[in-house]
C-alpha cells in the first residue's frame, strides 16, 4: 500500500450493507456477535479442542458454543479437524479468511475493556435521566437533568 492509503478500508463496490437484501448483512450478524469474537480471539494464536474453548470462554453454554463453531466454520472462518481415534479427537484453528478479521475483532474487543467503566456511568447516567423523566413529566413536557 502507498503511505496515502495506509489507513484506507478497500471497500467493494458490489455489495452494499445498508441495503435490505445484501447477503454482507449475514456476516455483519457473524462477526458482531460476542460469543464469535471471543472464539476467533482465542482460535487466532492456537488450534483448540471444543472443551478447551468452553474452559476458556466464561458463560457459554455447550449448545451455544456448537452454534457458533457450525456458523463460523460455514462462513469459512475456522476449520475442523476430526481425528479417527476413539473417541473422535476433534480440533479447531482458524483459518487464512478468519485471520483477516481477528485483528479488527481484537481492536473491539480491546476497546470494549477499555472503556466498560465509561459505558457503565453513560448506562447509569442514562437510566437517571429515564427515572427522572417518568417522574418530572408535566403537561407532556420533559425536564432533563444532567
Amino acid at each position: 500500500m502507498s503511505k496515502d492509503t495506509d489507513n484506507v478500508l478497500q471497500i467493494s463496490s458490489s455489495w452494499d450493507a445498508y441495503q435490505t437484501e445484501c447477503p454482507t448483512r449475514l456476516v455483519l450478524n457473524r462477526i458482531a456477535d460476542k460469543w464469535a469474537v471471543l472464539v476467533l480471539g482465542l482460535l487466532e494464536s492456537e488450534t483448540k479442542r471444543f472443551s478447551a474453548l468452553q474452559r476458556e470462554i466464561g458463560g457459554i453454554s455447550q449448545k451455544m458454543l456448537t452454534q457458533t463453531l457450525r456458523g463460523l466454520e460455514r462462513d469459512g472462518l475456522i476449520a475442523r479437524t476430526i481425528y479417527p481415534t476413539v473417541p473422535p479427537k476433534v480440533e479447531y484453528t482458524i483459518t487464512p479468511l478468519g485471520k483477516t478479521l481477528v485483528g479488527l475483532l481484537a481492536a473491539l474487543r480491546v476497546w470494549s475493556e477499555t472503556h466498560i467503566e465509561e459505558v457503565q456511568q453513560a448506562q447509569s447516567n442514562y437510566d437517571k435521566t429515564e427515572q427522572t423523566f417518568n417522574a418530572e413529566t408535566v403537561n407532556g413536557v420533559r425536564t432533563v437533568r444532567f
